[in-house]
């Protein structure tokens, strides 16, 4: 470990003694190591390369950060009714046998660059450990290609709120999302653990305004990876749009995954209302979205025996959501959240975002066969406001002599300054946040386990291995939490659309 690097033993509670103090202390020194020869090995200053004393560094951080051993027996400690006259079963909060001082001390890490001030005069900020954000920072960025630094990234955004505040106020956030959205873009070779991962890590990020805001001021002056077209000029928002409807479109017609779908739809939701000039490819991706999935319903539908509206009234509507097959179900509530994203694009963003209101006219024959689906009316009236209003603009130049592209975005571009949003109905913002299981474990340690097998170079017997099951990533439950309302997310692989 570099002598000049800060050093803190005490990771313990101020109030905690004796054994769990000097637990404490010996976490906090066993996770530096394997920290500092990630960092150290890695850094751009390494000009070697990749090193496997590196690699093997950082697996032995992910292993001690999320071992976490549970007992069933452990799991009710008593019961106590939930207000709706049924008795559930109540973990003991309190209970110690969960506490991973290691975890607890990639949490509590703070920045060695943290204000010295506020250092001498913060009893508890002497007793955290403190590692160089930057560096860690500018070396995730370099190394986001491997799978372990993937899944340090979400450990380190998930886990620690003070590296997190980090990341967002960096104004140059492209050198972690360019890594990320590449990844993505090559989803077919990337394993569905590791789109796990890499879109938590963008809901994560998504959840915070500043954010949303700050990705559309960065303009990137080309994304050579991306080959289905030239993006020169672009926005990192506008990017980062096309990459997950591109997922999107991946997952429905190979992987077939609900997690996947739920949360790039969840990314994109927080992302809408903040979304500033999105650029024409974009806009058009956006509406093609609309049309795939609907075009989904409509053979589901057609399938079933139920027409496009569901031709029901209002008063039946809950009755006929408890026997309609659970596909439908599904894709319905697809097709209303990418509805609510041009929604709050719609509402809150107009002015600034032309090529979205060209994009809807020019495929606005799409929304017809919706307008009197009861799930979907509300917002659909929305959306015919303001196609009406830019229609009306149209015709009032029906008499100019030529069409064209240029021409149509000349006169959107110039009526969305009048544009004053009357007629239109607000609705809550939808505001998806990541909230991990209560038993992660279940999760991450068989998937840290099977990367330290596969890249730790270590010549394992796999036939003794009892970690992995049949099925590698257990049935976790993710809620995904919006306005006032909750929406609980399978996460198991096998889920399928």
């Amino acid at each position: 470990m570099p002598a000049s690097v800060a050093h803190y033993m005490n990771l313990s509670k101020v109030s905690q003694q004796g054994v769990l103090q000097k637990v404490g202390a010996a976490a906090a020194t066993v996770l530096k190591l394997p920290y500092y020869t990630y960092n150290y090995l890695l850094s751009s200053n390494n000009p070697t390369g990749p090193s496997p004393l590196a690699q093997n560094g950082l697996l032995l951080l992910l292993v001690l950060v999320h071992y976490r051993k549970c007992s069933p027996a452990d799991e009710i400690v008593h019961e106590k009714f939930n207000g709706k006259g049924d008795v559930v079963a109540v973990p003991n909060e309190s209970d110690q046998s969960f506490l991973n001082p290691f975890s607890q001390a990639l949490e509590l890490a703070r920045d060695t660059e943290f204000d010295l001030i506020d250092i001498e005069t913060d009893a508890a900020a002497n007793s955290v450990a403190r590692v160089p954000f930057a560096a860690l920072y500018d070396t995730l960025g370099l190394c986001l290609k491997d799978e372990s630094s993937v899944l340090l990234l979400y450990s380190l955004v998930h886990g620690n709120r003070a590296f997190l505040e980090y990341v967002l106020v960096r104004t140059d956030i492209d050198t972690l999302l360019m890594p990320v959205l590449e990844m993505l873009y090559d989803a077919s070779r990337k394993t569905s653990k590791q789109i796990y991962m890499l879109l938590i890590i963008l809901l994560i990020l998504s959840q915070d305004a500043s954010f949303n805001a700050s990705i559309h001021k960065l303009v990137l002056p080309a994304v050579p990876w991306y080959k289905e077209r030239l993006l020169n000029q672009t926005s990192l928002g506008s990017l980062m749009v096309v990459i997950l409807i591109r997922t999107v479109k991946y997952n429905l017609s190979k992987l077939r995954d609900v997690y996947l779908h739920t949360n790039c739809l969840a990314v994109l939701s927080n992302m809408a209302p903040h979304v500033h000039r999105l650029n024409a490819y974009g806009a058009q991706r956006l509406v093609s979205l609309f049309d795939m999935l609907s075009r989904k319903y409509m053979k589901l539908a057609d399938a079933h025996g139920r027409s496009a509206d569901t031709r029901l009234s209002m008063e039946n509507v809950v009755e006929a959501g408890d026997d309609a097959p659970t596909d439908l179900l599904v894709y319905t509530d697809f097709l209303r959240i990418v509805l609510e994203i041009i929604n709050a694009i719609l509402s809150y963003a107009l002015p600034r975002n032309p090529e979205v209101v060209y994009a809807l006219l020019h495929q606005q024959e799409l929304f017809q066969p919706f307008r009197n689906h009861p799930r979907f009316y509300e917002l659909i009236e929305n959306l015919y406001t303001v196609l009406d209003f830019f229609n009306a603009r149209m015709d009032a130049h029906s008499n100019d002599a030529e069409w064209s592209v240029e021409k149509v975005l000349e006169i959107v571009i110039a009526n969305t300054r009048s544009w004053r949003g009357e007629g239109m109905k607000m609705f809550t913002q939808l505001r998806f946040t990541y909230e991990e299981e209560l038993h992660p474990e279940e999760f991450f340690v068989p998937y840290v386990w099977q990367l330290v097998v596969s890249n730790s170079g270590i010549n394992w017997d796999l036939n003794t291995i009892t970690l992995f099951p049949s099925r590698i990533v257990a049935e976790v439950e993710r809620v995904e939490s919006f306005s006032d309302k909750t929406l609980d997310i399978p996460t198991t692989p096998s889920t399928e659309l």
